[in-house]
């Protein structure tokens, strides 16, 4: 089996990790890649830590169960097919689904800690960070905790505030600097879109031959 190609693609909440992954992953086949999202590998919501004032935090790196995370990263590595429950946030209008998981020529993880978790980033040949202005990470926080999570308003601020931005600005921002590609997200990133996809079909295409 060809080496597969590990891209980690991280960056605050509300940067637009998600949506460049699905706006990326349109540009290839199905079986050229395999997306795995760190958000599928949050601890039940029984076992997250609290704050203060009893609200749970899924901003914190022990949020994550990490490692099984790593685990099922090499697996996909050695060439394993996975399948895993969807993580729902406890949102009674989201029903799970099972989701299944297969090797391909290159390997997508995407999440707020794939770069901090020091195991997770050796695994990676390719570092992308995405950033966008706090506004509009707030902004796209809102609508997605809303519509995706059922948190209302209050919910969001909350945690935006005590939660989200202080282990932003301690842990996640400061590994911009260890990154390959930095992405400003705060209009479009189409070009960057381009240049990564013409870049990633190329090796594909350097594998084949």
């Amino acid at each position: 089996m060809k080496p597969i190609y590990t891209i980690g693609i991280t960056g605050g909440s509300g940067s637009g990790k998600t949506y460049f992954l699905k706006n990326l992953s349109q540009r290839f086949r199905p079986e050229e890649i395999c997306l795995i999202s760190q958000d599928h590998y949050y601890k039940p919501r029984d076992l997250q830590l609290t704050d203060e004032k009893g609200f749970q935090n899924f901003d914190l790196p022990d949020s994550i169960e990490r490692e099984k995370l790593f685990n099922d990263i090499l697996r996909l590595k050695n060439g394993e097919t996975l399948q895993k429950t969807e993580y729902t946030f406890n949102n009674p209008q989201a029903k799970p689904t099972m989701l299944e998981f297969k090797p391909a020529p290159l390997l997508i993880i995407e999440g707020l800690f794939v770069q901090y978790f020091p195991e997770v980033e050796r695994e990676l040949d390719l570092k992308i960070f995405i950033e966008a202005k706090d506004h509009l990470k707030l902004s796209r926080r809102i609508r997605r905790d809303n519509e995706e999570r059922g948190y209302d308003l209050d919910d969001v601020l909350y945690r935006y505030q005590y939660h989200v931005m202080p282990i932003y600005e301690t842990l996640i921002k400061p590994l911009q600097h260890q990154a390959d590609i930095v992405i400003p997200n705060n209009q479009h990133f189409e070009r960057a879109l381009d240049l990564i996809t013409w870049a990633l079909k190329s090796r594909i295409k350097e594998k084949v031959v």
